[in-house]
């Protein structure tokens, strides 16, 4: 089963991403992930700042820069894993560097098709 590890973390804790230590602790996480034969994919993302938002209403497209809501955290990165059940995504999680100082949801795919690559369910 597929489950999307999705971080939330302050802005505060994000501007501090880029330390030494919390690189190190964001690599090996990820050799953890991959050496088990878990990780399918999965990517920090940049600054709400750097968000644009889209939108159909009354069938035109609306473009808004910038974060669409104003919240204390917000999702700084996600990662895609393949484990037997939730117990073992559970254990992940609690495995993720960010859950010492942020919050990790473990959330199920829908569906059993993930993209990868080509654009081909896999």
């Amino acid at each position: 089963m597929k489950y999307a590890l999705l971080v939330h973390q302050s802005q505060e804790q994000f501007d501090k991403r880029d330390n030494a230590a919390a690189m190190a602790a964001g690599r090996a996480y990820s050799e953890a992930l991959q050496a088990a034969g878990v990780f399918v994919g999965g990517a920090g993302l940049e600054s709400p700042q750097a968000t644009t938002t889209v939108s159909i209403r009354d069938g035109k497209r609306q473009v808004h820069d910038g974060p669409y809501a104003e919240t204390k955290e917000f999702l700084a990165g996600f990662g895609i894993i393949d484990v037997p059940d939730l117990d073992a995504a559970l254990e992940w999680a609690a495995r993720h560097p960010a859950a010492a100082f942020a919050s990790v949801e473990v959330r199920p795919l829908l569906g059993s098709h993930f993209a990868v690559g080509g654009g081909k369910p896999s």
